[in-house]
């Protein structure tokens, strides 16, 4: 048997994490569960997590600004992670992060805790700090107070899809083709991507914290939030134009953030304070601890935006329209992230294989099941501007693969009786998906119909909205039409075999002819 690592034997009790149903927390827990360490969360509300976290994470409920659950959530544990911040909060936040910090450090001295590992904010204290990094130094000093060793980072902007400075960064490069720059949006910092932080944490647990070191962590690039915002515009393939607005004070930064982007003005108040002065890393010890090689900018946002894409292949629609608390009848869909979904269900009675038959034979011959006519229009247009059109048909009337075409969709992705996931190829000002998911309860399936839209700036904002009326129209009739060719059975399968032949025919005719022409052609010449 090999020998346990250092990580391994300091985590033979449990990890605390405080803050998992946050950006860094939740992706820190994640990290934890898959090296199959033990570990207990600290939540105000557990029902929000339950059902997030591995079988053998406990969770208990508790709060650090009040102190109650404090002695259950860390008796037993060795490493505790502090990532608790109050940014949403509309006044006294300052008080509430000293009170939460003198509360825990109080019950993690109390319950023998071997060391306290602690995210926050990058500054430079010799300067005038704003109210929210000034808090942040503060809760460090006073976590270090309390008898506990304690290992802490300083960190900049983290870039990582979900993140508030990357949400942000989206928001305004997506919405706006001309963007009013404010003096802020100059400030060099140095931004770290989310993988590198979670790194650091997790190599945290078995640093020496005996004299509570504090660690400036950042990527390998000094650079902006204009910067960012550059960068994220050619990784997107978006053009903008950035106009310098010296005069722009971080009061009404805030309101026009809170209008063009989902941050609330309060938050965007305290992200400004917070990057208004240089947030660079000048102590550079972090690099001669650990062995994390932090990437550069340009492959922590590609890696941001590839995790997004992966998240969002995994995402069950109606998982994630219930988590984010949205109207499914809300006019233009629902938003979630960069993306707007429409996402409507019908049960049926029938097996899933039955009714995913139906859902495998559309399109080519069969037809997309409700006013075709909208469809060879919109074909017609594609073709119009360059795009595929609805010509291609498909390969096989009852057969698909991964890589086939369905007239203007290709297939990315299929699960047998259960899932297909279709990607438009005509010409969209943005990137669109047309997903369909089968389960089964008892002798009624249910069918899930999903159309995503990415939208690429303002253009692909307009063109959603001002189709979704026709959209709306489609989407219900085509699921209305998949639930009546289930259960129509057997006689939709016949019609559309018998109408794949007959469009066969058709094309092999037409080949018969243009060869027939073309030798006529070469007789003359």
């Amino acid at each position: 048997m090999e020998p346990k690592s250092e990580v391994q034997r300091a985590t033979n009790r449990r990890i605390l994490v405080t803050g998992a149903t946050g950006y860094v927390g939740g992706r820190l827990l994640r990290a934890l569960e898959d090296r199959g360490l033990p570990v207990r969360c600290l939540a105000r509300k557990p029902a929000h997590l339950s059902s997030r976290v591995n079988a053998g994470t406990e969770v208990v409920q508790g709060d650090v600004v009040s102190g109650d659950g404090l002695e259950a959530a860390l008796r037993g544990v060795e490493t505790a992670y502090y990532l608790i911040r109050s940014m949403g909060a509309a006044n006294g936040f300052e008080a509430a992060d000293r009170q939460a910090a003198l509360n825990f450090g109080a019950a993690a001295r109390a319950a023998g805790v071997a060391r306290i590992i602690y995210l926050g904010g990058l500054a430079d204290e010799s300067q005038p700090l704003s109210p929210h990094l000034r808090s942040r130094i503060e809760v460090g000093q006073l976590l270090r107070e309390s008898g506990v060793p304690v290992i802490e980072f300083r960190a900049s902007i983290v870039i990582g899809s979900g993140s508030l400075s990357f949400e942000m960064i989206r928001s305004l490069v997506e919405h706006l083709p001309v963007l009013v720059t404010p003096r802020w949006v100059s400030m060099p910092a140095q931004p770290i991507g989310i993988d590198d932080l979670l790194a650091y944490l997790l190599e945290a647990a078995e640093a020496d914290p005996a004299s509570s070191p504090v660690y400036e962590i950042g990527g390998s690039d000094q650079m902006s939030y204009g910067d960012l915002m550059r960068e994220y515009a050619h990784q997107r393939g978006l053009r903008r134009l950035m106009l310098p607005v010296p005069v722009l004070t971080p009061g009404l930064s805030s309101l026009w953030l809170g209008f063009v982007t989902p941050l609330y003005a309060r938050i965007g108040r305290k992200l400004i304070d917070s990057i208004r002065h240089s947030t660079t890393v000048r102590d550079t010890s972090a690099r001669e601890v650990f062995s994390v090689v932090p990437s550069d900018i340009r492959t922590a946002m590609a890696r941001a935006l590839e995790n997004e894409d992966r998240a969002f292949a995994e995402t069950r629609w109606s998982d994630a329209i219930s988590a984010s608390g949205a109207r499914q009848s809300s006019f233009g869909g629902v938003r979630i992230g960069p993306r707007l979904i429409d996402s409507r269900e019908i049960a049926v009675r029938a097996s899933a294989a039955e009714s995913f038959a139906a859902v495998r034979r559309i399109g080519g011959e069969t037809g997309w099941y409700a006013h075709d006519w909208l469809w060879q229009l919109r074909g017609m247009i594609d073709l119009l501007v360059g795009g595929a059109g609805m010509r291609r048909g498909r390969a096989h009337f009852d057969q698909l693969r991964v890589g086939d075409t369905i007239d203007c969709w290709r297939v990315v992705g299929l699960q047998p009786d259960r899932k297909l996931r279709l990607a438009a190829e005509m010409r969209l000002p943005g990137r669109a998906w047309l997903e369909f998911e089968v389960s089964e309860h008892g002798d009624i399936s249910r069918i899930r119909q999903t159309a995503v839209f990415q939208p690429s700036g303002v253009a692909g904002l307009l063109y959603w909205y001002g189709i979704y009326p026709l959209h709306s129209l489609v989407f219900s009739g085509m699921l209305n039409g998949i639930a009546k060719a289930v259960a129509n059975g057997g006689s939709s399968s016949n019609r559309a075999r018998r109408g794949f032949k007959r469009g066969r025919a058709r094309r092999d005719k037409r080949s018969n002819h243009n060869a027939v022409t073309c030798r006529r052609v070469e007789a003359h010449s």
